[in-house]
C-alpha cells in the first residue's frame, strides 16, 4: 500500500475537526498524521488525545523546535506518546526562527543546528535506556541522568525539517530517519538525495537510510485554476514573510523571476498582488492541483522522483465535510 501522511496546518486549527479528521484517516488507512505546533495549541496533548481515539494511525509531532523544550523534555514526552498509543509516537524536528524562539519562547537563538544534532542523540540515548554523559551535548553539562521508565520502543522514528545544504548533509543525512521539505520543487529531489547520502556515507549509514517526506500541498478539484488559488498565498507568504531560505530555493530552481516580484510585493504590503504574481508554473512544481484522478496519478509521479512518505497538508478553517471529501478522494489504495 501507498503511504501517505496528513499535516493540518496551526493557524485556523480546529481541534475537534482535526481529531474527526485523524479517526476518518484511521480508517482509510492513512500512515500518520503530523500535528503542528507554533504559538497556538500545544501540540502533544493534541497528539495524547488523537491516540486514545485511534487504532492504527502513527503519531508525529509536525513540527517540534529544538529551543522550547530541553532534548530530555522531548525524549520524556515522545516516550510517554509512545506508551500511551502502544507504539505509534514519531518526532519530527525542527529549529524554528530566532523570532519565534527569542519573542515567545524567550530562549536565545544560539547555534541551532548544533542543538539539532545533540538533540537528536540525547533522544536515542535516552531511549536506549542510557545514562546522558559529556560527549552528548557540547552546550551543557549532561551526565547521570537517564529515564526512570522502560520506553516501549528503544528506538523511535525522528524526521528532521530543513533547507539548508549543511544540516540536511551534516544532521538529517547522518543521523535522522527522514527529511521532512517544505515547498522543495519535487523535480529536483535528487539534489536533496544527493545530500542525505554525503551527509550518511560520512556517518557510516548506507546510501538511502533517510526517506524524504515532503509537506505537499493536494487540491482535488474538478477546476485546476480554482484549486491553484487556494494554494497560491501560502506560496506568497513563504517566500515574501519567512526569511530567505525560501526565496533561495526558488531562485535556485529556476524560479528567481516570480520569486522577486512576489517578495518585493509581499514587502510593499500588497499581499493580493503578491498572491496573484505566484505563477501556474511554480504551484505546479511544489503542489499538486487538478481533478482527482490527475492528482492520484502526479502523486505517482512526485514518488517516481524519490519521495517514500507525502505528506499531504489540510487546509484550515474549512468543515469537516471538506476534509472528508479529500481524504477519500487521496486515501492510500
Amino acid at each position: 500500500m501507498d503511504r501517505i501522511g496528513l499535516v493540518p496546518f496551526w493557524k485556523q486549527y480546529d481541534r475537534r475537526t482535526v481529531l474527526r479528521a485523524a479517526q476518518l484517516a484511521d480508517e482509510l488507512g492513512y500512515d500518520s498524521i503530523w500535528i503542528p505546533e507554533a504559538w497556538g495549541y500545544e501540540q502533544f496533548q493534541l497528539l495524547t488525545e488523537i491516540a486514545i481515539h485511534t487504532r492504527r494511525i502513527k503519531l508525529a509531532t509536525g513540527i517540534a523546535n529544538v529551543f522550547s523544550r530541553s532534548a530530555g523534555l522531548l525524549a520524556m514526552s515522545v516516550a510517554t506518546l509512545d506508551e500511551i498509543s502502544e507504539g505509534r509516537a514519531m518526532l519530527g524536528l525542527g529549529t524554528s526562527g530566532q523570532l519565534v524562539v527569542e519573542n515567545f519562547h524567550g530562549v536565545p537563538y544560539r547555534k541551532p543546528l548544533t542543538r539539532l544534532k545533540e538533540t537528536i542523540g540525547i533522544c536515542r540515548a535516552l531511549w536506549a535506556g542510557k545514562r546522558l554523559e559529556p560527549s552528548l551535548s557540547t552546550l551543557f553539562d549532561a551526565r547521570h541522568f537517564k529515564l526512570e521508565i522502560v520506553p516501549r520502543r528503544a528506538e523511535i522514528p525522528i524526521y528532521v525539517a530543513s533547507l539548508q545544504e549543511k544540516a540536511i548533509r551534516e544532521v538529517v543525512g547522518a543521523s535522522a530517519d527522514g527529511w521532512l521539505p517544505t515547498f522543495w520543487p519535487y523535480k529536483h529531489f535528487a539534489d536533496g538525495r544527493r545530500l542525505l547520502d554525503e551527509g550518511a556515507r560520512a556517518a557510516g549509514r548506507p546510501p538511502g537510510s533517510v526517506e524524504i517526506a515532503p509537506f505537499v500541498s493536494i487540491v482535488p478539484l474538478p477546476d485546476r485554476d480554482a484549486a491553484r488559488a487556494m494554494v497560491k498565498p501560502a506560496i506568497s507568504f513563504y517566500i515574501g514573510g519567512m526569511g530567505v531560505y525560501y526565496y533561495e530555493m526558488f531562485c535556485r530552481y529556476g524560479f528567481r523571476d516570480e520569486a522577486e516580484l512576489v517578495r518585493n510585493l509581499y514587502m510593499d504590503g500588497k499581499r493580493q498582488e503578491a498572491t496573484a504574481a505566484v505563477s501556474d508554473r511554480l504551484v505546479d512544481a511544489i503542489a499538486i492541483c487538478g481533478p482527482p484522478e490527475e492528482c492520484r496519478a502526479r502523486l505517482s509521479d512526485w514518488r517516481a522522483h524519490g519521495v517514500a512518505l507525502p505528506l499531504m497538508t489540510l487546509p484550515p478553517g474549512v468543515p469537516f465535510e471538506m476534509l472528508e471529501a479529500l481524504l477519500r478522494a487521496m486515501a492510500p489504495s
